[in-house]
């Protein structure tokens, strides 16, 4: 079983973004920082981090696995939960990664508190801190 946390950052709303992940298993041990090129909004941040780790776990051949996520965000986790959002912000979020899911064999996603997420909220912010960079050159 792998567990991931995942966590973004944001600076305005919407604004430069960052995201941040915690990859963990008995082998594996890893932790990853980006910037998102686009101006997101917090929460559209968040679909977006869920949906890069998505990729990144398909990419290095992981999908087969059990995967755990755990993220700070009651919106995304509940949005992907129930498979479903009245919101049209999020609406593309969800059906991209509704069909990256389809490439997956188990896979959960849970809710914790934000003091449980401090791993992946750090790293979001060297993320945003990436963003912040690029966008003044």
């Amino acid at each position: 079983m792998i567990k991931a946390y995942i966590d973004a950052s944001t600076k305005g709303n919407p604004g430069p973004s960052g995201g941040g992940i915690v990859l963990l298993n008995n082998e594996l041990y890893e932790q990853d920082s980006f910037a998102f090129s686009d101006l997101l909004t917090n929460h559209q941040a968040e679909f977006a981090v869920f949906s890069y780790l998505l990729d990144d776990l398909c990419e290095r051949h992981l999908h087969t696995q059990t995967i755990l996520v755990y993220t700070d965000s009651k919106i995304l986790a509940q949005t992907i939960q129930k498979n479903y959002t009245k919101n049209p912000e999020f609406k593309k979020f969800l059906n991209e990664i509704q069909i990256k899911l389809q490439n997956f064999s188990l896979l959960f996603i849970k809710w914790i508190p934000e003091a449980n997420n401090k791993g992946a909220d750090h790293l979001a912010r060297q993320g945003l801190q990436k963003a912040l960079k690029s966008e003044n050159r």
